[in-house]
């Protein structure tokens, strides 16, 4: 299982799930704060929480891991996962899943804690690689007119581009 708030799903994102799929049959991908009424702020990071963060709604989210799993040829099973509350994993995360993790900040460390506590074998993914791309570099050069696309999948431009609205 990868997990991430995927706003919106970029290239990085893409790598994550390469790594997981080159590791498993199916992969769970757990889209972190599906309900802006729920999401919490978090000392490690303290942006995540924000509105202006968060632009994307669960489902396009969910069209958009799907879009560039479908071109990846890789399985996906796309779920809610409440990274911020753990009490809630078992509704959502099924027995026995391998914890996929890249851990490029503090934030990261929280989670891998949180997850190990939570009884999950845990994976680190690309152990000591910097974060090439970030959600908020793609929100920037998209509200910017900067050229986006080419920060993430082709599939996930295509979604990006079939919603009505504009502005993110």
């Amino acid at each position: 299982m990868i997990h991430g708030r995927f706003q919106p799903f970029h290239n990085g994102h893409l790598e994550y799930l390469r790594g997981a799929g080159a590791r498993s049959e199916v992969v769970f991908v757990g889209i972190t704060n599906p309900d802006p009424w729920r999401v919490k702020e978090e000392p490690t990071d303290p942006l995540r929480h924000l509105p202006e963060s968060n632009p994307f709604t669960y489902t396009e989210r969910l069209l958009m891991i799907e879009a560039a799993a479908a071109d990846e040829r890789i399985p996906v099973h796309v779920i809610p996962f409440p990274v911020n509350e753990p009490e809630l994993w078992p509704a959502y995360v099924p027995e026995g899943v391998t914890q996929y993790l890249r851990l490029f900040s503090e934030w990261g460390g929280t989670k891998l804690e949180r997850m190990r506590d939570a009884g999950y074998d845990v994976v680190i993914l690309d152990e000591g690689a910097e974060k090439q791309i970030s959600g908020s570099d793609v929100r920037a050069a998209i509200r910017a007119g900067r050229d986006w696309s080419s920060l993430v999948p082709p599939g996930v431009a295509r979604v990006i581009r079939s919603l009505e609205r504009v502005a993110v």
